[in-house]
């Protein structure tokens, strides 16, 4: 069986949910974890390509808040080298995201509706779209605002001079962070659709997301309060955007499954 015919075949089955097995999930997995990772290496080689120049806009937020004294340092004879290839990985990643997201809806397609699933490669490219832009409201908001604070210590005694390693460790923790946060409409259309969550249930539990929020943000981002801030207000907005969003598709849901019923009922009645 060519490649070609093997995908066709899994795409298939994958739609065929009520009939797979635990093993045959797992199997499903597998392959869309595979090609996950295919992507991420062909991005990562493509972007190695231009490895410095992704290396220095990476350093920009902090190299224009560092003092005239500071300089950024490595302390392993490997760390540099390293670091070059982890900015090519996380910039790959970023460059397949839409390919990346559409191996994940097409994992999770079983759970939605047959005229859903040709809204697969549009959900992809809005999934991807989402993420490149939660990270970027990260490194163009956040990250000036959350250097220029921790510059702020600096005094004659003490001089900044972060590693290579630890500020790049920094740096893609709240990009990847700010990236799947920016994901939660989409996140919380795919529970509407299946029905685990409502529009009502997300109202009543508003003040517990609030604080389930606050804490995330104090867990994924620096301890500060302005970082938390700029990331809790964002994921609060991107709540009640999610609540419309159940109120729309959860709606959609009811009506066809009553749509459904009553042609299940005209059915019987004719029979």
């Amino acid at each position: 069986m060519t490649t070609e015919h093997k995908e066709e075949a899994m795409d298939e089955h994958s739609h065929q949910d009520e009939g797979m097995t635990f093993t045959e999930h797992l199997e499903e997995l597998r392959y869309r974890l595979f090609r996950i990772i295919i992507a991420a290496f062909v991005g990562f080689l493509a972007c190695y390509v231009f490895k410095e120049k992704l290396f220095d806009i990476l350093m920009q937020p902090l190299v224009k808040v560092l003092p005239e004294a500071s300089t950024m340092i490595f302390t392993g004879l490997p760390e540099a080298f390293f670091t070059y290839l982890k900015v090519s990985l996380v910039a790959g990643i970023f460059l397949a995201s839409p390919y990346i997201f559409y191996q994940i809806w097409k994992f999770v397609s079983p759970g939605m509706y047959a005229s859903e699933r040709k809204f697969i490669i549009p959900i992809a490219f809005i999934s991807a779209l989402f993420f490149v832009v939660g990270a970027l409201f990260g490194y163009f908001v956040v990250f000036p605002i959350g250097f220029q604070f921790f510059m702020g210590f600096a005094n004659e005694m003490i001089q900044p001079m972060p590693s290579l390693r630890e500020y790049f460790s920094f740096a893609v923790k709240l990009l990847f962070a700010f990236g799947i946060a920016f994901e939660l409409p989409l996140f919380i259309f795919f529970l509407a659709r299946l029905g685990i969550v409502s529009s009502r249930g997300l109202r009543k539990q508003r003040k517990y997301a609030v604080l389930i929020i606050f804490l995330a943000a104090a867990f994924l981002t620096p301890p500060d309060i302005i970082s938390q801030v700029l990331m809790s207000g964002p994921l609060i907005l991107l709540y009640e955007v999610s609540i419309w969003v159940a109120y729309i598709w959860g709606r959609e849901r009811k009506h066809r499954k009553k749509k459904a019923q009553e042609d299940e009922d005209e059915e019987d009645d004719e029979g």
